[in-house]
């Protein structure tokens, strides 16, 4: 199903004006929609626990609040705290704080779909959900353009919830890239099918393998760590800007027909089939389970996997060659598995 894409001029409506937002969280997405937003006229407020995103908040010239303060006192609560911490955090300091009419925010539908946040029936509840992280967001608002975003509502009390969903993203610059309407369940899901199957789960397991065929087959560690890393962000930039079709017009022949051969067999049958899986155990709830139970737990699986790969071959290769790059901006920062 196509869905229409709006603009800055397809939102007219004035719902959100004279609202005081408080942004839950400062951290890449929260400093960069708060200064959206500020930056946009809207009365904008944080709140935060004590500590680094509190410092950072009140060195930016925002007034800072304890997260209750802050919900006490704002019409608009914006969530963006990690998914993991999200639901304790809006239990013991937002939900008591709630008043209705009030508007209940977020960037991403995972608290709200897998009920792990179940607000009360007397508040809106919406979803503006920036295509980018959030420097990228906060530098395109600044140069006068934006990141295209999704918009929708889980609730509708004021009858009025899709017009603020979208007046929020207008706000945070999403309307000049492109706002396309999506509901809770969907952004959830496919966000979540994203990461998982492509963007990082497929991207870095193919990146692996490759890397492993390579050195297994006698070759360099370096000469593989170059061919399969490395180059990814030639091939993902050109693919940015133009498609597989700019890609492979900027490659060469060779490549291209070895794309077209090979690919498929790479990623057949047996990787879509495992996709398929995936998505079902996000669909029905398994994969947030899992996740939530890990979390709850410490995060022990979580903290081995993440070993696992900061001190795999192929990581420890890496930041070798990039300690020999100066134009890669930290190259030594995420050596070693962060806390």
């Amino acid at each position: 199903m196509n869905v229409e894409m709006l603009y800055e001029k397809d939102v007219t409506t004035n719902y959100l004006q004279g609202k005081k937002i408080a942004f839950i969280g400062y951290g890449a997405q929260g400093h960069a929609q708060a200064n959206n937003l500020r930056d946009s006229g809207y009365d904008v407020i944080i709140g935060v626990r004590p500590g680094k995103s509190f410092d950072n908040a009140k060195k930016d010239g925002f007034d800072v609040y304890s997260v209750a303060d802050a919900a006490k006192q704002a019409d608009w609560i914006q969530m963006l705290t990690t998914d993991e911490n999200m639901a304790d955090i809006y239990k013991d300091s937002v939900a008591p704080n709630l008043e209705a009419g009030n508007v209940l925010g977020f960037s991403h539908g995972f608290n709200i779909h897998y009920k792990e946040i179940v607000p009360p029936e007397d508040v809106d509840v919406v979803m503006m959900a920036p295509k980018g992280p959030g420097n990228l967001c906060r530098r395109t608002y600044k140069e006068g353009f934006g990141v295209p975003a999704l918009y929708g509502t889980f609730q509708d009390y004021s009858g009025h919830a899709e017009d603020l969903s979208k007046e929020f993203a207008k706000g945070n610059g999403a309307a000049r890239a492109g706002l396309l309407e999506t509901t809770f369940k969907e952004e959830t899901e496919e966000d979540l099918f994203g990461e998982q199957n492509v963007l990082m789960g497929g991207v870095t397991a193919l990146i692996e393998t490759g890397f492993e065929v390579l050195t297994e087959a006698g070759y360099s560690p370096q000469l593989a760590y170059f061919e399969v890393q490395h180059e990814m962000k030639l091939i993902c930039d050109l693919i940015y800007e133009g498609g597989f079709n700019k890609m492979y017009a900027d490659c060469s022949n060779t490549s291209e027909y070895g794309s077209y051969v090979i690919g498929p067999k790479v990623v057949g049958p047996e990787s879509k089939q495992a996709m398929k899986d995936a998505l079902t155990e996000i669909q029905n709830g398994k994969f947030a389970k899992d996740f939530m139970d890990d979390y709850r737990a410490g995060f022990p699986e979580l903290k081995k996997m993440r070993e696992r790969s900061a001190t795999s071959q192929l990581s420890e290769v890496g930041a070798e060659l990039r300690q020999r790059m100066p134009f890669v901006k930290d190259a030594d920062k995420y050596s070693t598995p962060q806390n």
